[in-house]
């Protein structure tokens, strides 16, 4: 992996911009010294609340008229009456009419003038008293927004970009819908910090990869990178559907009325096949990672199944290739927010987050570890760097073992082969619950009991050479940590959380708009096996990642697939598994076909990152040979459900 820029480079402020900065934040009791952070000084309950529609320059609805999408502003009297300009917390969404924001599904309401009476989740009731304004807008083709969804394109990411600029005074906005009262952002300094789950989080990324001026900092949650990656991986399909079914979903009733050529080009664009088209590279962030100028503050579930881990390595090594400035955190949930399965110090870090890059407030956030990982429900780990100092691939190796399909996982290269038989009803669960018997669906290989704690930390990925009997294939690789744990259950509804009945509240309230939000706490089980990383392939793919090819049945292909980034410890006593498959059931969709496939295990391997290296694995695989495993199946979580095709929490 590309070597990773230290946390501690950030961009300084000159010390009279500093003192000059913070004298308007501070009022004149406060000033004497210098602040550890902004404190809620102004009244919410009095806060301005207006309506602006910027103009995005581009005409998607095809009526004649560029598109003006609509943005809801709350900000503080007191400093506007001072002339005193503030930064501003964006959040750009598709969701604030038609599904709702986070655990308890909030939309935008509107009072009797049409100003926004509850902004959803708890960033305007936090921020605003403390000097900030928020900004939530609807993106094109949403709510009160003139234009098209095109799920991740040009008009998904110019909606949020124009406001950027309009806070920054580059782009136009007006008091209504088709008006022409100019409105200005002479409230503002310009600095914008944009924050969101899931669509929201992906809209942060492909603003920031715009290299727009102003916007300092993202914060994106369980946000997709590329989109091609959303539904297919290495031409496999993860889902049944395309992003034209998404763009129905959200769009506005307008929208759906003038936007059926949108439609038809998401369409075309995104053929079935899996072969990557232009509408993917335009929807390809990682690609532009050269432009970000923005700080990253991101937060993702090593269990997400709906927006999945494959969308951070890539994202995050080429942030870390271009030198952005840049924070993780890594909680064993699926798709679920950070309010939800950390609430106290996520309010805490992000306020700190926020001072430090927008207020410019030395507050040592800087100076603290790159990452945060949950290690089991609740109890969470610190890494300075992320991957850590000293983590280095492992090249390990697949052998046959005593029976078929049973084999053994170390560092000396294998040898022979081994076949299964893809069978669509089966999951990564029903391989792991078998991985000591022979199963004619899978290849299992197992390692040695760890005399040591073994951490693997970053991306993986699994080279198969494999046999198929069939014109088509896919493939699956997944690497399991065998042994007794308690974790999250990410296959519940809740994805790893209970949503409670009790409230606690964060911020100032408003009869409208109330800063109190339902408590969470861990949904665990109690396990035999956890799965830490997959990845998925159609063998069609074998000579390149974005065209696929009918495969010749008896003829010997060798792919790559790659496997989602974790951070997992594989504890003293577990064993580490590698399984080979067909279709992960639930996770991908299965070929046209159902081939048996020859794995030639002399050139099948696994690069690993290991804190250490092969010389950890090596230290940690080196005791006496494991007593032979018990031949029942063992317990995990449920089989894994493709519930989603919306980048949104489940709740």
């Amino acid at each position: 992996m590309p070597k990773r820029t230290r946390f501690t480079t950030w961009r300084p402020l000159a010390t009279a911009a500093t003192a000059a900065l913070l004298a308007t934040l501070l009022t004149p009791v406060a000033a004497q010294a210098a602040p550890s952070g902004s404190e809620p000084v102004h009244s919410y309950e009095d806060a301005i609340r207006e309506a602006v529609w910027v103009d995005t320059g581009l005409d998607g609805d095809r009526d004649g008229m560029t598109d003006r999408v609509a943005v809801d502003i709350v900000r503080p009297r007191e400093t506007a009456r001072q002339g005193r300009k503030v930064p501003v917390i964006m959040d750009a969404s598709p969701y604030y009419s038609c599904c709702g924001r986070g655990n308890e599904s909030q939309k935008k309401t509107y009072d009797a003038q049409g100003r926004v009476a509850q902004m959803p989740l708890s960033y305007d009731n936090y921020f605003v008293p403390r000097g900030y304004a928020f900004v939530g807008v609807d993106l094109a083709g949403t709510n009160r927004s003139d234009g098209c969804v095109d799920v991740g394109g040009r008009s998904d990411i110019q909606s949020a970009k124009a406001v950027v600029d309009w806070l920054n005074g580059r782009a136009k906005a007006y008091t209504s819908r088709t008006g022409t009262t100019r409105a200005r952002a002479g409230w503002t300094n310009g600095r914008t910090g944009m924050i969101g789950k899931s669509w929201d989080g992906t809209i942060a990324n492909g603003v920031a990869a715009t290299g727009v001026k102003g916007l300092k900092t993202i914060v994106p949650i369980s946000a997709i990178s590329s989109w091609y990656d959303y539904y297919f991986q290495q031409g496999a399909p993860l889902y049944d559907s395309g992003p034209e079914w998404l763009s129905d979903y959200v769009d506005s009733p307008d929208a759906r009325a003038k936007c059926a050529a949108v439609q038809q080009k998401l369409v075309d664009g995104a053929p079935r096949t899996g072969d990557w088209t232009p509408l993917w590279s335009e929807r390809d962030y990682v690609k532009a990672a050269r432009k970000v100028k923005a700080s990253v503050f991101l937060i993702h579930g090593m269990q997400d199944l709906n927006v999945r881990m494959k969308h951070v390595g890539p994202w995050w090594d080429a942030l870390a290739k271009n030198g952005v400035e840049r924070k993780i955190w890594l909680s064993q949930t699926g798709h679920v927010d950070p309010f939800d399965f950390r609430r106290g110090a996520w309010v805490e870090t992000l306020h700190r987050w926020f001072d430090h890059e927008l207020m410019g407030i030395d507050n040592g956030i800087d100076r603290e570890p790159m990452a945060d990982i949950e290690r089991a429900p609740g109890q969470w780990d610190t890494s300075r760097v992320w991957p850590p100092s000293g983590t280095r691939a492992a090249t390990l190796r697949p052998d046959r073992g005593t029976q078929a399909g049973v084999g053994t996982l170390g560092l000396h290269r294998g040898h022979g082969t081994e076949a299964f038989t893809d069978d669509p009803k089966l999951s990564e669960t029903d391989w792991a619950a078998q991985i000591d018997k022979p199963t004619p669906e899978k290849a299992g290989f197992v390692t040695r009991l760890l005399t040591r704690d073994l951490r693997m930390s970053g991306s993986s990925e699994v080279t198969v050479t494999a046999t198929p009997s069939t014109p088509t294939a896919h493939l699956s690789a997944v690497l399991v940590d065998l042994g007794p744990a308690t974790i999250r259950d990410y296959t519940d509804a809740g994805e790893g959380i209970t949503t409670l009945t009790n409230r606690t509240c964060w911020g100032a309230s408003t009869p409208a708009d109330s800063s109190c939000f339902k408590e969470t706490k861990a949904k665990t089980a109690d396990v035999d096996y956890t799965v830490v990383s997959r990845g998925w392939a159609d063998l069609g793919n074998h000579a390149s990642d974005h065209k696929g090819s009918p495969l010749t049945p008896g003829k010997r292909y060798t792919i790559t697939l790659d496997l989602a980034a974790t951070d997992h410890v594989v504890p003293k006593g577990h064993r580490l598994a590698l399984i080979v498959a067909g279709t992960d059931q639930g996770l991908i969709d299965p070929p046209a076909d159902k081939p048996k496939l020859t794995l030639d295990l002399t050139r099948t391997s696994a690069r690993v990152p290991f804190v250490g290296g092969a010389a950890a694995f090596a230290r940690a695989t080196s005791g006496a040979a494991t007593a032979t495993p018990d031949a029942t199946s063992l317990n995990g979580v449920r089989e894994p459900r493709t519930i989603h095709r919306v980048p949104e929490a489940s709740q």
